[in-house]
Parts: C-alpha cells; sequence; structure tokens
C-alpha cells in the first residue's frame, strides 16, 4: 500500500516537472517569435541565463495559475456569464505579467496584448501536456477529469466505489428533429461520387452496432423547449400554450425564457403533479430550463434568480473557468466562432441565399455563447457528475437550436454545429469507461424545426400588423403600401360593410372613426409560427361572439390570409372551433365540419393537440398557426426566424428519443408513437426505476385534472386561472 502510494506521488511529481520543462520550453519559443515579448536584458544574455529566465517565469506563472486564478474566477460570480467568457483571456494575461515581474532581475518584459497571446499558448501548451501523461493509465487519467468535477464532491457521501447499479445520461440536443438526426446517421455522398462518413459517426456507429435504437416523438401543440422540458422533467406541461403569453388576471406576460416565469411554471407543474421531478433521486440537471428536482445545478434558469451557495445558476460556469487552460480554450473558440458566424453570413449574403434573416448586431456573439461556451460548461458539468457517480443527469445542449433559427435547419452551418455535438457526445462516453459505475446515454431532443421565410418577408407585414387591420386601427405607411396590408384592410372593410378607400391608402375618415371607438389595442405575441391574440378588456377568455361584436372583420381577416392555416377561438354555442378560409369550420367537441378541414394538412394529431390545448386556463383569446405546405414542409414563422418551432405544422413537431437497447421498449411491444412530453416523462421514470433496480421506489406524479370551466351566458368565460 505504501509502495502504491509513493509510486503515485512520484508519477505525479514526474507530470510536474515536464509539464514546467514543456511549459519552459513554450516560453522561449514564444519570445524568439514574438517582437514584443523578450527573456533576456536589452545588452543580451547567455544561453543558459535566458534558459534559467524562462524555467523561473513558466514556474511563476503556473504556481500563480493553481493558486490565484481560481480565486479571480470566483470573485467575478456577479459578472453576467458571457463577460466572465471574454475577460478570461486578459485575466490570464495580467497573471502572465505578474509572473514575469516575480523574475529577479527584470530581465523579462512583455506588450500587455502580447501577454494575452502568450498566456493563452502556454495554458493550452501545459493543459495539453498534461493531459497527455495523464491517460498513460487510468487512475492518472480519472484524477486529471475529476477537476473538472465540482468542488464540493467530498461531501458527496458514499463510496464511490461501491456503486453497483447502472446510471442514465439524458443528453437533449435542443431542436434536433427525427428527420434531421436520421439523416445525421448516414454515410453522405461526396462530390467525386465518394461515399463520406455520416455528420454524426459516433452515434451513427452505436446505431449501426445495434446498441442504441432510434424513434419518434410528437410534441404537443406548443413545440417548444418551455413546454416540452416542463413536460418531460416534471411530469406536466398543462397551461403552457406557448412560449410566450398574456395572463389577463395578472395583466403581464409569461415568457419561457425570463427567470421569473420558468419558475412559476415549474412551481405550478409540481402543485399540479405533487412529484419534486423526474431528478429527485439523486440527480443533476445541468443547462437546462427546469431543475427537474435535482439537487446538484448548474445553468438553471427557474433558479436564476436564487442566491444561496448551493443553487446559484451561473455556479457550472465558474467551476469550469476555473481552470485556466479551460477558460483560454473555450475563449479562443468563442472568438473563433464569432469570426466564423461573420463569414458565414456574409457569404450567404453574397450568394443571395433565401430565405434569410438578419445575423448582425450581438446575434454574432449570442451563437457563440451558445455554440462554445454553453456547450463546453454543459459537457464538463456531466463528466463531472459521471465521474462523482451521480444515479440520473439531463443536460440541454442548445448550439443547434440557436444557429438552425438563423442559418436553417438543413444549412452548412447546423451541418457543422451537429458534427460538434457528436464529438462532444464521444468524450461523454469515453468518460463513461472511467466512471465509478456504468453509465446509460439516452439521446433525445424537445422539438424539430420548421424551415420557411418569414411571414413578414413573405406578405410583407407581421401578424401584429395583420390583426390591427382586420380590427380597423391604423397601420404604420410600410404596412399599408404592402399588398399584404392593403388585401387585410379590403377584408375588414367588406366584414364591416365600409366603402372602399381612395388609392393613395391615407388614413380616411372612417379610419379616424374607428380609432375613436372603444376598442382597445389587442396584445399580438408570437411564439415561431403560433401566435396569439388577446383582448385585456374582455374579461376572461373571450368568445367568438364576444370577438365579432366588438372586431366584426379580425376573424375573417385573419382565417383567409394565404399565410394563416387555422385559427382557434372558442364558441358560446359549439365550444372549441378552428376556423379556416372560406367559412371552415372544425368544430372539436363534436367532430362536426363545415367545408374543408382547416387542421387536414396538419396531420392526424392535430385535433387532439388543438382540443388539449383549448383546455388551458391562459389560452389566449384567437390561437393563430401559420400556414403549412406538406410538399415542402415550409411554415411562415411570426419571428425573424427561418427554422422556426412553437406550434403545428412539418418537422417541428416530430423530436427523437435514441436509446441503448438495455432499456425496455418505448411503447409495449414495440409499435406505436410517443405523443406528448408528458408521456416522455412516464417513460423516462420508467427507465430510471428499470436502472435502479426492484428495491428502489421512485414517487409516481399525482396529476390533477383540470375541470372544463363553461362559458357563461354572455360570452365571457370565468377565469381558470391557478397563480
Amino acid at each position: 500500500m505504501v509502495e502504491v502510494r509513493w509510486r503515485a506521488v512520484g508519477g505525479a511529481a514526474f507530470r510536474v516537472v515536464v509539464v514546467w520543462l514543456v511549459s519552459t520550453l513554450t516560453m522561449l519559443l514564444l519570445a524568439a517569435v514574438l517582437p514584443d515579448f523578450r527573456l533576456q536584458s536589452p545588452g543580451g544574455d547567455s544561453a543558459t541565463r535566458v534558459a534559467a529566465t524562462a524555467a523561473f517565469g513558466a514556474g511563476a506563472f503556473g504556481l500563480l495559475t493553481a493558486l490565484v486564478w481560481p480565486l479571480l474566477i470566483r470573485a467575478l460570480l456577479l459578472v453576467p456569464a458571457l463577460v466572465c467568457g471574454l475577460l478570461v483571456f486578459f485575466l490570464n494575461g495580467s497573471l502572465l505579467l505578474l509572473a514575469l515581474r516575480m523574475v529577479p532581475h527584470g530581465r523579462t518584459s512583455a506588450a500587455p496584448e502580447t501577454a494575452v497571446v502568450v498566456a493563452a499558448v502556454m495554458s493550452a501548451v501545459a493543459s495539453a501536456a498534461g493531459t497527455a501523461l495523464a491517460v498513460r493509465d487510468d487512475r492518472a487519467y480519472r484524477r486529471r477529469l475529476y477537476r473538472l468535477a465540482s468542488r464540493r464532491r467530498r461531501r458527496r457521501g458514499p463510496d464511490p466505489e461501491t456503486f453497483t447499479t447502472p446510471g442514465t445520461v439524458f443528453l437533449q440536443l435542443d431542436g434536433v428533429g427525427h428527420d434531421v438526426l436520421r439523416d445525421a446517421l448516414r454515410p453522405r455522398e461526396g462530390a467525386n461520387g465518394r461515399r463520406r462518413p455520416p455528420v454524426m459517426e459516433t452515434l451513427a456507429r452505436w446505431h449501426g452496432d445495434g446498441s442504441h435504437r432510434l424513434t419518434g416523438w410528437r410534441t404537443d401543440w406548443s413545440s417548444q423547449t418551455g413546454a416540452s422540458q416542463l413536460g418531460i422533467l416534471h411530469g406536466s406541461n398543462h397551461d403552457v400554450p406557448a412560449f410566450r403569453w398574456y395572463e389577463k388576471e395578472k395583466r403581464s406576460l409569461m415568457v419561457c425564457s425570463r427567470p421569473s416565469s420558468v419558475a412559476e411554471l415549474q412551481r405550478r407543474a409540481q402543485e399540479r403533479t405533487g412529484d419534486p421531478g423526474l431528478l429527485a433521486a439523486d440527480g443533476a440537471s445541468r443547462g437546462n430550463l427546469f431543475s427537474g428536482g435535482a439537487d446538484q445545478l448548474a445553468l438553471v434558469l427557474s433558479m436564476a434568480a436564487r442566491r444561496g451557495r448551493e443553487n446559484r445558476s451561473r455556479a457550472g460556469y465558474f467551476a469550469y473557468f476555473s481552470d485556466p487552460a479551460n477558460a483560454s480554450r473555450t475563449a479562443g473558440s468563442f472568438l473563433a466562432e464569432v469570426f466564423r458566424e461573420i463569414a458565414q453570413s456574409t457569404r450567404a449574403k453574397l450568394r443571395g441565399e433565401r430565405p434569410r434573416v438578419g445575423r448582425g448586431g450581438l446575434y454574432p456573439f449570442i451563437r457563440a455563447f451558445a455554440t462554445v461556451v454553453q456547450r463546453d460548461v454543459v459537457v464538463a458539468a456531466v463528466i463531472g457528475d459521471m465521474l462523482m457517480g451521480r444515479t440520473a443527469v439531463y443536460a440541454d445542449l442548445v448550439a443547434y437550436d440557436e444557429v438552425a433559427h438563423h442559418s436553417g435547419p438543413r444549412s452548412r452551418d447546423t451541418v457543422q454545429v451537429l458534427s460538434r455535438l457528436d464529438r462532444c457526445i464521444k468524450l461523454i462516453a469515453q468518460v463513461a469507461e472511467h466512471a465509478p459505475r456504468e453509465y446509460r446515454i439516452v439521446l433525445l431532443s424537445d422539438h424539430g424545426q420548421s424551415s420557411g421565410a418569414t411571414f413578414a418577408d413573405s406578405y410583407g407585414l407581421t401578424l401584429q400588423e395583420l390583426v390591427r387591420a382586420g380590427c380597423g386601427l391604423p397601420l404604420s405607411r410600410r404596412a399599408r403600401r404592402s399588398a399584404s396590408g392593403a388585401e387585410a384592410r379590403a377584408a375588414a372593410r367588406a366584414a364591416l360593410h365600409r366603402p372602399e378607400q381612395g388609392t393613395d391608402g391615407g388614413e380616411g375618415v372612417e379610419e379616424s372613426e374607428l380609432r375613436g371607438s372603444r376598442a382597445t389595442d389587442p396584445v399580438v405575441l408570437s411564439s415561431g409560427n403560433l401566435g396569439l391574440i388577446s383582448f385585456p378588456e374582455l374579461p376572461g377568455r373571450a368568445s367568438r361572439e364576444a370577438i365579432e361584436r366588438c372586431h366584426p372583420g379580425l376573424l375573417a381577416t385573419l382565417a383567409d390570409h394565404r399565410g394563416i392555416g387555422f385559427l382557434l377561438v372558442r364558441s358560446e354555442q359549439h365550444g372549441a372551433v378552428v376556423l379556416g378560409p372560406g367559412g371552415a369550420e372544425h368544430r372539436l367537441e363534436t367532430g362536426e365540419l363545415i367545408g374543408a378541414d382547416p387542421l387536414a394538412p396538419f396531420g392526424p394529431g392535430a385535433a387532439a393537440a388543438v382540443r388539449r390545448t383549448d383546455g388551458f386556463p391562459h389560452v389566449a383569446d384567437i390561437m393563430v398557426n401559420s400556414s403549412y405546405d406538406p410538399v415542402t414542409g415550409e411554415v411562415h414563422a411570426f419571428e425573424e426566424q427561418i427554422g422556426s418551432h412553437g406550434g403545428l405544422g412539418g418537422c417541428q413537431g416530430r423530436a427523437f428519443l435514441f436509446w441503448p437497447v438495455e432499456l425496455s421498449p418505448p411503447l409495449p411491444g414495440g409499435g406505436g408513437e410517443l405523443v406528448g412530453a408528458e408521456q416522455l416523462h412516464r417513460l423516462l421514470r420508467r427507465w430510471l426505476l428499470e436502472a435502479a433496480g426492484p428495491d428502489v421506489r421512485l414517487p409516481a406524479p399525482r396529476v390533477t385534472p383540470a375541470p372544463r370551466t363553461p362559458s357563461r351566458p354572455d360570452g365571457r368565460s370565468e377565469s381558470r386561472s391557478r397563480s
């Protein structure tokens, strides 16, 4: 035992000496290459003295990095994570300047900007050298990877070597649709006719050797991360009609990217199910909107407002950046991604690619944050969780979704992102071999993405402007001049039996009269190709009849527009009604059809998904789904996105599930299709129970049914809010 311990100490000392030697040689090489960096006095020194100076400087820099760097990162707890990612360059350069000042006799000097470069290169080289030495044996490799784990791992409890049951890692590839992943597993055709490897080689190998299976699952009508992940992690996404919606009784917006809204949604789901979440039993939640009941959290939006030491939302960033090698590597990749986005967007503009949206402003930095910083931090956190032997880990990688919104779901940009995600999955699988317990890696997505030109780009006006036209409210000069704006105003005037206006497009007398009426401006919100229209002055959920009394031309204007597929309203007489062009109706409660079924192009599950959303307390007065072309698969987002999700139509509603064969089939008999995030939650819970063994019981969610609130005789629905 003593011999083994001394051997470990000797091995560690050997690695320190080698890394020091490599750092010294790197510093000598940089001094020879960079004009503003020197390691000798102005009059010159002998080669021996220069080498000694480099060795002293490299040693001082390594010591400062080990001792001071973690303190600097902890001092930046209140700095936004994006800013912290940019500061690491300058902090590392400052440490190098300090190390050079420690060299005796003042023989060294470096310009500040040169110090940043030297520090980044030395950190990267030292990290690579240390890793290369560590992989010589499994014990050293594991110790190297443990540095990525939380500093509080010693409070873990039981000895990790005693774990006997397998753990489960759920990796969510945000926005990757079933069809996109299926194609990424197939070999590609090269320009010269030769077959190229699949985009995602690791996953293709798992699928090819039969260790993993792939299937699709159908999302709810609200095909976006907020609804899907809430249902997956907490067992209920009841009353999440979209990414953003208006709650009349509070006169406020709920947004699935706002910490206060997400925290409230998590609270409502836990109250409804009576269960803390999927990860309540020794779980970790990484990079998610919701905690899933996990006690180990990092980058979880629902906990962003908390300031406790255990739940600090950005703790994962600082745990990762406390290693200067990680910080330098990620910061360098961050800048490379910014320039990559600028080059790709410029190329798309020069080639005249369509559809296209603006990609300037802060977007290159936002993309780099999602595809580099968030990815690296989340992957490191997952690695740390596995090395600590956590039972269940759920992590969200958002890179593909962010790029697909602006570049398109099947663009060359997204292909590169998928390839990099595959390498991350490969790394996680390699680390799993060194974990103290066996791990099963399950991959899934929360939704897909559908492509198409934006609604505004296709028709010359936004959904909000179309609604204003249908209500007879003033439009901007740009919208009045657009063909679609003219059509909308003509339809509204016809419904109102108004005389035609002049051809100048001016407001006219009728406009002034309408503006002076008691109708207030509606609240119009967008969630991909799903729109929500609410009338604040109409209490409860406004009925179809009440809307037509206040705005006689609005429903016809919307339903007959070429860019809109269908509307959902609630009738006093017929209940939930889906409206389509030409007076078409689908009465959901009876199944009665008038004219062509507006839901027919959206598939057989559309009616059930819309009917379920109709029962939500905070469904909008009018729910609007854009048109969908079944041949091309295109939709029209009401936001500035050419790859969108949020409603029905195309690939956005078809997510994937990629699971190890050791787990039971998703559905009995292996047939059928998973429908909805809540059903997926029940499946993942079942898999956790299978891994835990027969002696472990996880609390089953208790879903409280929501009674349907009848409409009052005056057409007003009583408030059904649970808030």
